[in-house]
């Protein structure tokens, strides 16, 4: 909407008004360098559930045109660990999960808009998943 806004007012000033001279790309400028960054900064809404037997994840933007939204849901026994990475104030989690197929794998989701307190809490619930199915293995 920023970005939007910008252009109009861009183009209003260009044709019409002529206030701003060559400060006027700012308004373009300025708002597209935001909608680049909030793009890499990833999917803003991470859902987690644990609830059951099963382990429910789904990753999308506020925003629908900008990227698919993941959902993916399997049995808790499935789970084989995970990790969180972070970099700068990109987040990144990490599961892997036993597969018919190729032996395991890999799912990625973006978790940089979450709390450290959510985060924790995530890993709490995910220690217990892999903890619980590490001694059914054994």
């Amino acid at each position: 909407m920023i970005t939007v806004s910008g252009i109009v007012i861009f183009i209003a000033n260009e044709y019409r008004f002529n206030a701003l001279g060559k400060e006027s790309y700012l308004l373009i400028i300025v708002p597209l360098v935001l909608l680049i960054i909030f793009y890499i900064s990833g999917r803003q809404v991470f859902e987690y559930d644990s609830d059951g037997e099963a382990l429910n994840f789904k990753n999308r933007n506020i925003i629908p045109f900008l990227d698919k939204p993941l959902h993916d849901e399997f049995p808790k026994y499935k789970l084989i660990k995970y990790d969180v990475v972070s970099i700068l104030f990109f987040k990144r989690l990490y599961v892997t999960v036993s597969s018919k197929n190729n032996g395991s794998t890999m799912l990625k989701y973006q978790i940089s808009y979450l709390t450290k307190k959510e985060v924790n809490d995530l890993k709490l619930s995910l220690n217990k998943v892999v903890k619980a199915n590490k001694e059914k293995n054994d």
